[in-house]
Order: C-alpha cells, then structure tokens, then sequence
C-alpha cells in the first residue's frame, strides 16, 4: 500500500504537470525517465527519490516545497462542507476549466464570474 506522503506528492507532481500545460512524456523527457516512471510517481505506487523530485521541480520550474504543500491537511478523498473537493485542483476537469476561464478577458470573465455566482446560489 502506499503511503500517504507519497500519494500527496504525487498529486501534486501531477497537478503542476497539468497546470503548465505537460505531459507525462515531456515531463519524463526532461528528467530523463520513462513515463511510465512519472505516472508510477503520480499515482505513489513508486516513491520519489530527493534528487529525482529536485529533477522534477526543476523541469516544473517549482521549488522542492510546493510538492508537500497541504500535506498536513490532506483530505482528498472527503469532500468539504460545501461539496467541493479539498484537491479541486487535481480533477482534470476543473483544471481545464480554470485555464480557460483565464483565458478570457477580464471584462467578460468578471460577468461569466456573476452568472455562475448566480446560478449556484439558485442550485
């Protein structure tokens, strides 16, 4: 069983890789692994090792730090009070979506903001 250190940091290894726009081949490319390696890492079936997550945080252009961000508060798999996930930024999905909606000027973005606003307390 892996441990839960191992699964944290692997998501947040996936999480940057996501939010810089990666693959796991590009991302392996640069550390100079398979992939199959990254995903093993992704998933904490296989633990990383210091100076691989030091490659890793290089190529992700992050320091050492950020892949055990939140690890005293981990709590991925229980929803919070409001039925968000507490690791929203590990869902595919909702990372897409808040890259897209950067993507769109402010001035549009600022009333797409208020619709879902409105649509959610209308839910």
């Amino acid at each position: 069983m892996a441990h839960p250190v191992d699964v944290h940091v692997g998501k947040r290894i996936r999480h940057r890789r996501w939010l810089v726009g990666m693959t796991q081949q590009q991302l392996a490319e640069k550390v100079g692994i398979k992939f199959q390696q990254i995903q093993k890492y992704e998933t904490g079936a296989n633990r990383v090792s210091a100076s691989r997550l030091w490659d890793i945080a290089d190529a992700l252009e992050v320091p050492v730090s950020f892949f055990f961000e939140g690890i005293e508060s981990d709590s991925a798999a229980e929803p919070k009070e409001d039925n968000v996930p507490a690791d929203i930024l590990g869902d595919k999905e909702a990372l897409d979506l808040v890259r897209s909606y950067y993507a769109i000027p402010e001035n549009q973005r600022r009333r797409l903001f208020e619709l879902a606003r409105v649509l959610s307390d209308v839910a």
